[in-house]
């Protein structure tokens, strides 16, 4: 009686022959330590998917389990940074001689990043949602960044015409009298009778994919992060107090934006920005005042996802 395992996938041919873009595995849990700054490495949770191409019309399949323990390995002795994606897709590939050429992996997690108060001395963690697609076609490799970056924005359109009734408000109570001084104003402009009407405001979402360099030490996630939010000037907060959410409140009345303002905000930042210039983004303004949301799209003419 034969002990030997059977094994199907090397022993046997297709049925049903041809060729297939790509065949792996997804929803793989692992950590993974991600360069994500020159200085910066992080420890994250990741959701794995792994791939291979089919190439060869004849063969019943590929060997999952080659792609799993290549990963684990990885992920237990190798810091990912552009140069070293470039060994695990390869690794995959050779692990799949005479049946694949090319390899994909893909990577989502979240990283948390120490946020400041804007003005009380607290401090907090912020959770920024991360995926990576890194692809070896034809021995080329390409490397895409996603980041999603939540912020608020205030509507422009909204705050005029807080402004307008606050200003028909104000003739209706100052109108008929003589005089009126600076501290009567004050007051009056420190009540609700005084403040009528404030403009709305709505969380919103930058969605940026960029393309990185697989020369480059590390995938510059914080980069894009602190470009975005210093762009837009509305970044969403961690620990609140008082005075923070009256800082809060200041910068979203400094910087009213429609989503279209947003988009173009974030287009010329990146454009001019070296590593982070072949990009493509989504803003999404979760618009309060009705139940459908505001988007606007832009992309760098060389992106290619």
């Amino acid at each position: 009686m034969s002990t030997k395992i059977p094994d199907v996938t090397s022993d046997s041919k297709s049925i049903v022959q041809g060729t297939l873009n790509w065949v792996g595995m997804n929803q793989l849990a692992l950590p993974m330590r991600i360069q994500s700054s020159p200085q910066q490495v992080h420890d994250v949770q990741t959701k794995a998917a792994t791939f291979v191409d089919l190439a060869c019309e004849q063969s019943k399949g590929i060997h999952m389990s080659r792609l799993m323990l290549a990963l684990e390995a990885f992920s237990q002795d190798t810091i990912l940074s552009p140069r070293t994606a470039a060994e695990i897709l390869q690794q995959f590939i050779s692990t799949h001689q005479n049946i694949s050429e090319h390899a994909k992996l893909e990577l989502n997690f979240e990283i948390l990043l120490k946020r400041p108060a804007l003005k009380s001395q607290y401090t907090g963690w912020k959770s920024y949602p991360c995926k990576l697609k890194l692809t070896q076609n034809n021995k080329t490799p390409v490397f895409i960044m996603d980041v999603h970056i939540p912020y608020s924005s205030t509507c422009p359109c909204s705050a005029a015409l807080a402004r307008q009734l606050i200003q028909e408000a104000f003739i209706d109570k100052f109108s008929n009298q003589a005089h009126c001084d600076t501290s009567m104003v004050s007051e009056w402009l420190g009540t609700t009778d005084g403040i009528v009407a404030t403009p709305h405001s709505q969380r919103s979402l930058a969605h940026i994919r960029v393309l990185v360099n697989p020369m480059d030490a590390y995938f510059p996630i914080e980069e894009l992060i602190n470009c975005v939010e210093t762009t837009l000037k509305t970044p969403v907060q961690t620990i609140v107090k008082r005075e923070d959410e009256q800082a809060f409140a200041l910068l979203n009345g400094q910087n009213l934006m429609f989503v279209e303002d947003a988009a173009r905000k974030l287009q010329a930042t990146l454009k001019a920005h070296t590593k982070l210039k072949t990009f493509w983004l989504q803003v999404e303004h979760q618009e309060s005042l009705h139940a459908h949301n505001a988007v606007a799209y832009a992309a760098s003419q060389d992106f290619i996802d």
